[in-house]
């Protein structure tokens, strides 16, 4: 079998890496438009087995050639692509997966399920850190529990050496992180599925050191379609993002400035989008670069043969210093992998439209993740 990715900038190299040391893929093909990225993601990979073409996504005639040689396609571009590549994988009877990163995008996909479980195709949206891994851990505690009364995911990527004032670092488009800054977080709260403010319900977490104590705030995109699936099954489901104390407060006070607001303002002769203007300076005055770290925490509370569980899920993932690849490269990059390669070998037989949470099986996903040096610490307890 073959498996094509779209894009070869951070996550889609480090899905061909994983694919070129795991998996039994006879060729790997990523297409790129960007001359410079395909260099750069080349000099990166330095793999004789992994093929950097270039093929620009926009162009759908050009886009859907290379679908005929592939079983299954992968997109790690911007999700504003996703909908037709999924369409053009339905045509084509190809299996596809993607990052997702738009909830508006990944229904349009789920719109597809017919045609494509008639065409014997799997498509899997939404698929990488939150959503993706986050997902998977909220079916795994629902698979242990008979009723379940909460569901609290925490996730963040953070520098390893955070450098004030925000004590972070951007491993990804800062257009995005700003997005889910601004945008309404989505809350299931007893059968009724909430938008709630972002950057709002601050609560603090302890991890071991050198961590110790983190903030956790509410943000938008992580549950994507949790609180949709499950609705009529855990009572209460959100999701807040990790970061070192200080960063709301901090962010908060630029987004109540305006420097978010996408309506053009005039300063003097010209005429300016505050957003593009923050989105430069953070990535002119924030770290890009350097060793990170994913921090993730999940409870679930509920109850199994009429007494009390509770389940907790501890990931502290590092940069992989050996192989230069970033921590939010591996929680991303490695889920895609290991799913495209669970279709490639039978684990994963369903067909159709499926979001991670309904499709991919906790226990050999958690597996092949430990393979990978990617530890889940889960701890249970009754009472």
């Amino acid at each position: 079998m073959n498996v094509l990715i779209f894009g070869a900038g951070m996550m889609g190299r480090a899905i061909a890496y994983d694919l070129s040391h795991f998996s039994n893929f006879k060729n790997i093909i990523i297409g790129e438009k960007d001359t410079q990225t395909r260099k750069s993601a080349s000099r990166f990979l330095r793999s004789k087995t992994i093929e950097i073409t270039p093929i620009d996504v926009g162009n759908v005639n050009m886009t859907k050639k290379h679908y005929d040689a592939a079983d299954v396609v992968i997109s790690a571009v911007p999700y504003r692509f996703n909908y037709t590549l999924a369409k053009i994988a339905v045509e084509t009877g190809t299996h596809f997966i993607d990052l997702g990163g738009n909830n508006t995008i990944v229904q349009k996909e789920r719109g597809l399920f017919k045609r494509a479980k008639k065409e014997d195709v799997t498509i899997i949206p939404d698929l990488g850190l939150a959503p993706g891994l986050a997902s998977i851990i909220t079916h795994d505690i629902v698979n242990h529990m008979e009723t379940v009364d909460s569901v609290k995911l925490r996730v963040g990527g953070l520098p390893i050496h955070p450098r004030p004032p925000l004590k972070y670092q951007i491993v990804f488009s800062p257009y995005g992180l700003i997005n889910e800054y601004v945008e309404d977080a989505i809350v299931l709260d007893h059968g009724k599925i909430l938008q709630k403010k972002s950057m709002t319900d601050m609560e603090f977490l302890e991890f071991p050191r050198p961590f110790g104590t983190m903030e956790a705030f509410l943000t938008s995109g992580g549950c994507s379609t949790l609180p949709y699936t499950y609705t009529d099954i855990i009572q209460y489901l959100d999701y807040k993002t990790i970061r070192y104390p200080g960063h709301c407060e901090k962010i908060n006070t630029f987004l109540e400035l305006g420097l978010a607001e996408e309506k053009r303002i005039r300063i003097g002769s010209a005429s300016i989008i505050p957003r593009d203007i923050f989105a430069s300076l953070l990535l002119k005055h924030v770290p890009t670069t350097g060793e990170d770290v994913v921090l993730l925490k999940a409870l679930g509370e509920g109850r199994k043969n009429g007494k009390k569980i509770h389940r907790e899920y501890l990931m502290i993932d590092y940069y992989d210093k050996k192989h230069n690849i970033t921590a939010m490269m591996r929680t991303t990059g490695y889920p895609v992998s290991i799913t495209a390669q669970m279709i490639q070998n039978g684990t994963i037989q369903q067909r159709g439209v499926f979001c991670p949470e309904e499709i991919i099986p906790p226990a050999p996903f958690f597996k092949e993740l430990k393979k990978r040096g990617i530890n889940i610490i889960i701890r249970q307890r009754r009472g």
